[in-house]
């Protein structure tokens, strides 16, 4: 994949490029949105914590196809309040982790989820050769 983030562009906002070249013939993931939800049923109250789980969850569903979180070309994210934008945050650039090419992103606020207790909800879209 290439990251494409043009110099005739404003910079990215944060951690992500402004798009992702995906080359043909590559396999292609699209996750679900994932929930902050245990397995257990437990939902923590903490934006952060909520966001790490869907990461973990986005991890599980990327290693079922042979891929990590190296292969996500665009996550897109959705929280409940500007005031959880920090925690999904650092959640997030936990989960692109240092790397060589940053994914392209889009995170919107939304009114809400299906159950009120939910703050935030993230989907990928990941390709690997």
């Amino acid at each position: 994949m290439k990251e494409l983030t043009p110099k005739s562009l404003n910079p990215p906002l944060a951690r992500y490029a402004h798009g992702v070249e995906i080359p043909a013939s590559w396999r292609i993931v699209q996750t679900s949105g994932q929930l902050g939800i245990r397995l257990d049923g437990t939902i923590p109250a903490d934006a952060y914590e909520q966001a790490k789980i869907c990461f973990e969850n986005i991890r599980e569903i990327l290693k079922e196809a042979g891929m990590c979180a190296g292969d996500v070309s665009h996550i897109s994210a959705y929280v409940t309040d500007r005031f959880h934008m920090a925690g999904y945050m650092r959640a997030r650039d936990e989960f692109v982790g240092p790397t060589d090419r940053l994914p392209s992103s889009t995170l919107l606020i939304v009114s809400g989820f299906t159950r009120e207790e939910f703050k935030v909800e993230v989907e990928v879209l990941a390709a690997a050769q």
